[in-house]
């Protein structure tokens, strides 16, 4: 996996604007802008258009200190961590600061910090929206940087001249138009792995990990190379009951989350193999469910429930006879529960020890190929008249469900438009029945399946008469 494009960092330290200015570069709301310091603690990242460039733009949790020694403050120094990652992969850097507050001793760290970088660096006065703070700006001068701009994220002020100087140097994009990369949604209740399981896939502490639950608090957007093809992970914030929401950080974060399910190409379940299936990880599922989105699930932590495993072989290797496998009992139970999307594959893995973590990917290649599959409509009407006649349908509303005419829409998911006598006569229950035939044909490996039912219009002749 490689990363891709020039990418642009945007640093500083806390509440100085920096997540409003990566919101106005990459055209819409990404980033959490909210009064309280330190909503941002991981990189968010985004593609951007400038002129005829395109390229990563990269929003930092705001730098409390730049030595270690500073502070003890786990989530502090992991969010400077995360910070100086960006700023080593950075083609360039954004540096903002407040004109409301002037320089302050942390700005003249961070600026001697990104001197030794090597790095161009570009000075961003930010909130500079009237004449009395235009007049403050000069003090900002002492930092020495020689790009200066004055800006007013919030309203877009001055934000061209400093992408004009940013992106200077930058790789013009092709010309033609780029099929958008498929936008993969890891997903899942909070401490289940998601930010290891991203950090893991793309061999980069690229997410802040922790064992405090809520860690991320917006979801981060990854541009990503698998076998020469462009993705974009989404590592969200857990998802948690309503009822346990402490603020509206929180609120903003799991309404990010869940328009990431509904936004996705393919959603990643994990979920945490010790503790099983939960309640909330069944409303997660539902969620991907109803969003009708490609899904795979991934049981993390397998490594700490292979030991269950082991035991098993000694109770078989001393005599005592077993009826199923560890793994064949544990996804059987995985199925109930989540029976509702028993079309999903599942994938045991371990973030920790990168266990069938190279599977991921191939699941997914799997399933894009699985959303494109078009199946010609004689198959498909052979198909449901089979079904209908080894299975016919129940009286519902005084009518047996009958379909005249079937084809498959061009459209993701794979949906199919049946022509009915009566759309109302389509139980829940031979609905499905439908499906599983759909499925037990062509698989459709990871996909929903959607069914639209049309009645059929009566024809009305009239006849013609003379006067």
């Amino acid at each position: 996996m490689r990363q891709t494009h020039d990418i642009l960092a945007i640093v500083g330290r806390p509440n100085v604007g920096k997540s409003t200015l990566f919101n106005r570069i990459v055209g819409r709301r990404v980033a959490i802008v909210h009064e309280e310091p330190g909503v941002t603690r991981d990189r968010v990242a985004a593609t951007a258009r400038w002129g005829d460039k395109s390229f990563e733009v990269v929003d930092t949790g705001g730098i409390a200190f730049m030595d270690d020694e500073k502070s003890g403050d786990l989530m502090a120094n992991a969010t400077r961590h995360q910070a100086e990652i960006a700023i080593e992969m950075a083609t360039a850097i954004i540096m903002v600061v407040d004109v409301t507050e002037g320089v302050v001793p942390l700005d003249q760290e961070i600026g001697r910090k990104l001197r030794t970088s090597g790095k161009k660096i570009c000075l961003a006065v930010n909130k500079v929206d009237n004449d009395r703070r235009a007049r403050n700006d000069a003090e900002f001068s002492e930092l020495g940087f020689d790009k200066m701009f004055s800006i007013a994220a919030v309203h877009g002020t001055g934000v061209s001249e400093l992408l004009d100087a940013a992106t200077e140097g930058f790789s013009a994009s092709a010309d033609e138009e780029m099929q958008p990369p498929a936008r993969i949604a890891i997903v899942g209740r909070p401490n289940v792995g998601k930010s290891s399981l991203i950090n893991a896939i793309l061999k980069d502490e690229r997410t802040i990990v922790s064992h405090i639950p809520g860690t991320t608090r917006d979801s981060i957007d990854v541009p990503f190379v698998v076998n020469e093809k462009q993705y974009r992970l989404v590592d969200t914030a857990g998802l948690r009951h309503r009822g346990k929401i402490n603020s509206s950080v929180d609120q903003f974060g799991l309404m990010r989350a869940e328009r990431s399910i509904r936004e996705c190409d393919i959603a990643v379940l994990v979920l945490d193999a010790v503790a099983g299936v939960t309640r909330q990880d069944k409303a997660i599922a539902g969620q991907i469910a109803e969003a009708a989105r490609g899904c795979i699930v991934l049981v993390n932590k397998w490594d700490l429930a292979e030991e269950e495993e082991r035991k098993e072989r000694v109770r078989e290797s001393r005599g005592m006879k077993r009826k199923k496998n560890f793994r064949e009992q544990y996804l059987e139970a995985l199925r109930k529960e989540l029976f509702f999307l028993d079309w999903a594959p599942v994938l045991f893995a371990s973030a920790k020890t990168g266990q069938n973590l190279n599977q991921l990917f191939e699941q997914v290649a799997v399933i894009e190929t699985e959303m494109t599959r078009h199946i010609d409509t004689p198959q498909l009407n052979k198909l449901f008249m089979r079904a209908l006649d080894a299975y016919p349908p129940p009286f519902s509303g005084g009518k047996r469900f009958k379909i005249y005419y079937a084809f498959q829409k061009a459209s993701q998911p794979p949906t199919f438009r049946l022509f009915v006598n009566q759309a109302s006569s389509l139980t829940p229950h031979y609905k499905r029945f439908l499906i599983d035939k759909i499925r037990a044909a062509w698989a459709f490996t990871g996909c929903p399946i959607m069914l639209e039912c049309r009645e059929r219009e009566r024809r009305k002749f009239v006849k013609n008469q003379r006067v």
